[in-house]
């Protein structure tokens, strides 16, 4: 058994590899790309509660793991006091307040693309909608102007794409990831010229340096718009996939959906840290400065916690899930992820009949070590018997 989170077929379907690992390795070791792996509930979560034996801070992939890591990875790439430093700051455009604040215009958003997505009847789900919601919201958030948002989305694509096997960075991912914080460089003059009411605004008038507030901008438009556009199509494939689990969806359980999702098949599916000190773990020793991968995916099928695991679900409980981490490291963004996704799915059930299709030959995946999802989702839908006048 080989597990390689580079390799496109494991990244295909890597729950039955997850799988034998939980029951036959539940620490993993990989000579080859030098890396251990966790794959048990209790284990993953262990780690993700205990940040001084296990840090964050030389990143949280493998394609860039090192020092240096902080650059692009912006403060999941630190530990206290910097991780606090610059949490602290960032939070002022996270509370409960502003996430709330968001949600009526997040509605306009899904409306507008969904109503010219049904007036199509035959389109792409992600690119044509999943991935256009979270992208508007999160540029919106920063402060991107409307014209400069596709092109920057492109290059948020081309960071993430990687050739079969590939372990290191591709040249057109560089690039693209230059491009990107070259912009944002731009951004931040201009808002210390001409503030505005947006989060590079804050930054721009915070005591962070360039490089810091960039690294930030760039953490927060490629990390939250991309991994939230893959939940929204994988709850919408599998909803397809799951006549039955879909008729609830569309009767209502929109926010089930959303969170069975998030542990069916959750699009950012491993995180890396850095083991400080030796450590004993399942019999076995873990020198000081060894990577360990955490498989959030394979925790969050670990029949230890959850029931018939490999089942889509929509009525279990999903309280135990770790899809946006645990402990000082959890996500900051979880709760405007969740608020998009179930914003976008509420307005799909609103505005289409839920037997759509999606055409199985307009299927087509994103390769990444540490995220899942789609490419393309070629689907076909009708409205709902309601006028689509209402949505307008």
């Amino acid at each position: 058994m080989v597990f390689n989170p580079f390799d496109h077929d494991t990244q295909n379907d890597p729950y039955p590899t997850f799988t034998r690992m939980r029951e036959e390795t539940p620490l993993y070791r990989n000579e080859e790309l030098d890396f251990w792996a966790f794959t048990r509930h209790a284990d993953v979560f262990m780690v993700l509660r205990d940040h001084k034996r296990f840090s964050n801070d030389h990143g949280a992939s493998l394609e860039t793991w090192g020092p240096g890591a902080g650059k692009h990875s912006s403060f999941i790439a630190t530990d206290p006091p910097d991780h606090t430093r610059f949490r602290t700051l960032i939070s002022k455009g996270f509370t409960k307040r502003a996430v709330a604040a968001l949600e009526p215009r997040i509605h306009e958003i899904a409306r507008h693309h969904l109503h010219v997505a049904v007036e199509r009847g035959s389109f792409d789900f992600v690119s044509d909608y999943a991935a256009l919601i979270p992208m508007d919201v999160i540029f919106e958030l920063i402060g991107v102007p409307v014209p400069d948002r596709a092109e920057l989305a492109r290059m948020a694509h081309l960071m993430f794409e990687r050739p079969d096997g590939m372990q290191e960075l591709p040249v057109e991912a560089v690039q693209a990831t230059r491009t990107y914080m070259n912009y944002y460089g731009e951004l931040l003059r201009d808002r210390r010229a001409r503030p505005a009411d947006d989060l590079a605004t804050i930054l721009a008038d915070s005591e962070l340096t360039s490089s810091e507030a960039i690294a930030m901008l760039f953490l927060l438009g490629v990390a939250g718009n991309d991994t939230t556009g893959k939940a929204i199509a994988n709850a919408w494939y599998w909803a397809w996939r799951y006549p039955e689990e879909r008729a609830k969806a569309f009767s209502g359980q929109v926010t089930e959906w959303v969170e069975e999702t998030l542990r069916f098949d959750n699009a950012g599916f491993s995180i890396l840290r850095r083991v400080t000190e030796e450590v004993e773990l399942h019999g076995t020793t873990l020198p000081a400065g060894s990577r360990l991968i955490l498989l959030e995916g394979a925790a969050n099928r670990d029949p230890r916690v959850f029931s018939d695991p490999d089942r889509y679900n929509l009525d279990r409980d999903t309280s135990q899930t770790l899809s946006f981490g645990n402990g000082i490291h959890f996500c900051l963004g979880a709760a405007i992820a969740r608020l998009t996704a179930t914003v976008a799915l509420r307005e799909i059930t609103s505005m289409i009949d839920e037997r759509y299709e999606i055409d199985p030959t307009g299927i087509s995946r994103g390769y990444s070590p540490s995220t899942r999802g789609f490419s393309t989702l070629q689907s076909h839908i009708a409205p709902r018997k309601a006028s689509i006048a209402e949505y307008q």
